[in-house]
């Protein structure tokens, strides 16, 4: 295996067959290591392939929306006084999320492979609305498992993958959140192996989906290269992204993994505590571990179990990191940092009162963190935020917590309306 240096990450990481320093792996049951290895070999093959890096380039143009705009916040960052901050706003792709962007080159893979059975999972729901809008676009089956607490929480969102033909399964063991949809999707793949494919939704599990997953989303990053450079003529001088799994992060940094010049801020949800229970935070919080079928950082208790998390955002509400993230940490070319659930709601409605632009509670993560960070630089630096998506999926969330009172009165005037 080659050794990184300073700006030889891509490489590295491309060519380390899944093992990040200590970190990555396939750490799963023998039933499922040769699906996992046919997975693999079908993902470097179609990398290889000229004409399946063209189909998934024009679906990416002519169905979900690519490129998407990099949108100055201009009344934002004259406010804070510091950095121009400039928002990539993932969040109008088709269903809302950058999550549609692996969810096609997966199931492109998954064609190639002959599987015509998907199951996913997913936390906030995007990544398992984006996975039946992808099924339903190809004519495949879909299987989605939420946790208990986020199919209640989420509920408009599995509205939406119902209403595509998706069959949503809500998991009630443990807390009934990301973790149990994991553990849940993972039992179904050992008793359906050789029909089923895993449409995994972050650059988790075992290899090759970290590095898989990272790979079809570093068009964001692409994208931010070419429209920084086009509008400003400059790179930026930073990068911030949440961190729950990682794809959203490592798609908008992987362009500049070797770019020493720029920062790669990851942000991570520090809920309502430090203590354990309190936050999602791994990078900050974790230590190493194996779970879920691959080493990284995880959240666990003295005894090294795995402990319970807390976000106000569902998509956050995650036990472990993507291995990669892991591995860039230890190495120092990511910087970790927390958003806390008060934090977050404060920027994501000073954003939409200042910008008029609604974002989801994962992405306000980062935002939060660059309304920290942006006064104390000059204001010839430049900060890109991604916006990994949009705020409506989080309404029965956010309405409550920023309109109690009027929350109120629709639950009212909706019970004397339906009786």
């Amino acid at each position: 295996m080659m050794t990184p240096t300073a700006t030889r990450y891509r490489d590295y990481l491309l060519e380390a067959g899944g093992d990040f320093g200590p970190y990555g792996g396939i750490h799963v049951p023998e039933v499922l290591r040769p699906n996992m290895e046919a997975v693999a070999e079908g993902f470097e093959a179609a990398c290889r392939d000229p004409a399946f890096e063209a189909e998934l380039l024009t679906a990416y143009q002519t169905y979900t929306g690519r490129p998407t705009p990099l949108t100055e916040l201009p009344r934002l960052s004259d406010a804070l006084g510091g950095a121009r901050l400039l928002l990539k706003n993932e969040g109008l792709l088709l269903t809302g999320a950058h999550k549609i962007t692996h969810c096609i080159g997966q199931v492109l893979l998954a064609r190639r492979l002959g599987k015509r059975r998907i199951i996913a999972e997913t936390g906030a729901g995007q990544h398992g609305v984006a996975t039946a809008t992808v099924c339903a676009r190809y004519g495949l089956d879909c299987t989605v498992y939420m946790g208990q607490t986020d199919y209640n929480r989420q509920r408009p969102n599995v509205y939406w993958m119902e209403l595509m033909g998706a069959r949503v399964v809500p998991v009630a063991s443990g807390a009934g959140t990301l973790n149990d949809a994991v553990i849940a999707a993972f039992q179904d793949l050992i008793q359906h192996p050789d029909e089923t494919y895993y449409l995994l939704g972050s650059a988790v599990g075992p290899h090759p989906y970290p590095v898989m997953n990272a790979y079809f989303q570093r068009v964001v990053g692409q994208e931010v290269r070419a429209q920084a450079q086009a509008q400003y003529g400059v790179l930026p001088d930073g990068l911030l992204a949440c961190v729950g799994g990682g794809s959203n992060a490592l798609g908008l940094f992987w362009e500049f993994l070797d770019e020493p010049g720029v920062r790669l801020i990851g942000v991570e949800a520090g809920g309502v505590s430090e203590t354990p229970g309190g936050h999602a935070a791994k990078l900050t919080y974790g230590a190493p571990g194996v779970f879920e079928g691959y080493a990284s950082y995880f959240l666990q208790t003295g005894g090294g179990n795995i402990s319970p998390t807390h976000s106000v955002s569902a998509g956050l509400d995650y036990c472990g990191v993507s291995p990669i993230l892991a591995y860039l940490k230890d190495q120092g070319r990511l910087e970790a940092t927390v958003a806390s659930d008060a934090e977050v709601l404060e920027a994501l409605g000073r954003l939409a009162r200042t910008e008029g632009i609604l974002l989801a509670l994962e992405s306000a993560h980062a935002l939060a963190a660059a309304l920290r960070i942006a006064p104390t630089l000059p204001k010839d630096q430049t900060l890109v935020i991604g916006g990994s998506g949009r705020a409506e999926k989080d309404l029965f969330i956010t309405f409550p917590r920023l309109q109690p009172e009027a929350f109120r009165h629709y639950l009212t005037h909706q019970l004397d309306a339906h009786g």
